[in-house]
């Protein structure tokens, strides 16, 4: 790996930390302190935090494209070219296929975390795990399966850098989902 390959590579996983790590530490401040909602209300204070979240995430995604695009050519594999791009683009299909079944499962508010703004469900309702769409499936189709397209790009441009960009995302984000979501559907479950 050259020096610019590996200042790219730092710059997307500082990018991919910069995400998991403010979305994570937005949202236990949020459901701790309130920190957006005790000062902007309910759906103004998760209006702000979505339009800060989507800088981030976009940045982040930009960030492993070039990253990609800038190493194109570093891996090297026991296949043709042809195949590793055709498995690539396979990937990436059902990889965004899957992110977008499950986001539109859920729904718009769910994908930015709206759970962590809005008032806790009542005594009486139930707070159950989705179970519809790819979620009949997997229990994280979105964090996992969802994460193919990330593989799949780094295929196609055949970047070794890219490829381990790809594992390390999703480490980063499954990491959050054990840190920072999953406890708090549990908290949730548990209230109702």
């Amino acid at each position: 790996m050259t020096p610019s390959h590996a200042a790219i590579f730092a710059y997307a996983a500082a990018s991919r930390l910069a995400y998991v790590l403010f979305i994570g530490v937005a949202l236990r401040r949020q459901e701790r302190d309130g920190i957006y909602t005790r000062r902007y209300g309910t759906e103004q204070g998760f209006r702000r935090f979505r339009r800060v979240a989507a800088v981030f995430m976009n940045h982040d995604a930009l960030a492993f494209i070039v990253l990609c695009f800038l190493t194109r050519g570093t891996m090297t594999l026991p296949v043709p070219r042809a195949v590793a791009i055709a498995v690539g683009v396979a990937f990436a299909i059902v990889g965004l296929g899957i992110k977008f079944w499950a986001a539109r499962t859920l729904g718009a508010n769910a994908y930015y975390w709206h759970n962590f703004f809005a008032p806790p469900p009542p005594p009486t309702a139930a707070v159950r795990p989705a179970t519809a769409g790819p979620y009949r499936f997997a229990s994280n189709p979105m964090y996992t399966i969802g994460y193919l397209q990330t593989y799949g790009w780094a295929l196609i441009t055949g970047s070794l850098p890219g490829l381990v960009a790809a594992a390390f995302a999703q480490a980063a984000i499954l990491a959050f989902y054990f840190v920072v979501e999953k406890p708090h559907f549990e908290r949730l479950h548990r209230a109702s």
